[in-house]
C-alpha cells in the first residue's frame, strides 16, 4: 500500500496499520523535519525517501520485525539504507521530550509519584533466523519471537521503561536481567509469568495460578495496553 493510500485511511485503520494515530504520526513528522533541517545544514547525501516514508518504514519495522532487507526491497532502497533510516528515526524520536521514556531508574526515585506499576511482556513474531533459531523460539507462541517487557504507570498509562529479549527467555528472567529496581512504596502488578518477583520486590501482586479448584478469571489477568 502506497503512502497516499495509507494517509486516506480512517484513524482507526491507520492506527491498526502503523501502530500510532494520525495525530501522533503528524507530530513525529514535525520532530523529524526539524532534526532533518539540522542534518542537512551539515551536508551529506540526500535520502531517497521523504520523511513520511522513512517514518512509515520505521514503524513497519518496529511493528512487524521484518528484516531490513525485506523492508528495503519494499521501499526500493538497499538493506544498509533501510537500517540507517530506521535507526535515525528511532534515535531522533527517543531523544525528543514527547517520546522519551522516564527510564528504569525513575521508578526507584521517591520524588516521582508512582503508586502502582504494571509489568507485562509481549511477544512479536519474527521471520525464522538463519542462526541461533533455538534462542528465538517461543514455546508459548510455538514460533520465533522477540520479547518486549513494558513497565507502565497504572494511573497515567505512561510507559516508564522497556526491555527486549529473544523469545526463548522466560518473563521473570527478563525482568531480573533488566535490573529494574522498584521503590518499596510502589506496588508492582504482574501476571503469573513473574513468579518469584516477591523475593525481589515484596510489594508485588500476582494473580493466583489457574487450577481446577481455582480457575483464573479474566479480571485477574494483567493486561498492559
Amino acid at each position: 500500500m502506497k503512502l497516499d493510500q495509507i494517509k486516506e485511511l480512517g484513524d482507526e485503520k491507520f492506527r491498526r496499520l502503523t501502530g500510532v494515530r494520525k495525530g501522533t504520526f503528524a507530530k513525529m513528522v514535525d520532530i523529524l523535519r526539524k532534526a532533518d533541517g539540522l542534518k542537512k545544514s551539515k551536508g551529506g547525501r540526500k535520502n531517497k525517501l521523504n520523511l513520511e516514508e522513512q517514518l512509515l518504514m520505521a514503524l513497519e519495522y518496529l511493528r512487524e520485525y521484518r528484516t531490513y532487507f525485506h523492508i528495503g526491497q519494499n521501499y526500493g532502497i538497499s538493506e544498509s539504507s533501510a537500517y540507517k533510516a530506521v535507526k535515525w528515526v528511532e534515535d531522533t524520536l527517543v531523544k525528543h521530550l514527547n517520546f522519551a521514556l522516564s527510564g528504569r531508574k525513575a521508578i526507584m526515585k521517591s520524588d516521582i509519584n508512582y503508586e502502582v506499576a504494571l509489568i507485562d511482556t509481549t511477544e512479536s513474531p519474527i521471520e525464522r533466523p538463519k542462526k541461533k533459531q533455538k534462542f528465538y523460539y517461543s514455546g508459548k507462541k510455538k514460533r520465533h519471537t522477540l520479547k518486549t517487557q513494558i513497565v507502565v504507570d497504572k494511573k497515567t498509562h505512561q510507559v516508564i521503561c522497556t526491555n527486549f529479549s529473544n523469545g526463548k527467555k522466560h518473563d521473570f528472567r527478563l525482568f531480573k536481567e533488566s535490573k529494574i529496581l522498584i521503590h518499596p512504596k510502589v506496588k508492582a502488578i504482574t501476571d503469573t509469568g513473574y513468579q518469584g518477583i516477591q523475593k525481589i520486590h515484596n510489594n508485588s501482586e500476582l494473580p493466583k495460578k489457574k487450577s481446577k479448584k481455582n480457575p483464573l478469571k479474566m479480571i485477574k489477568r494483567i493486561i498492559v495496553g
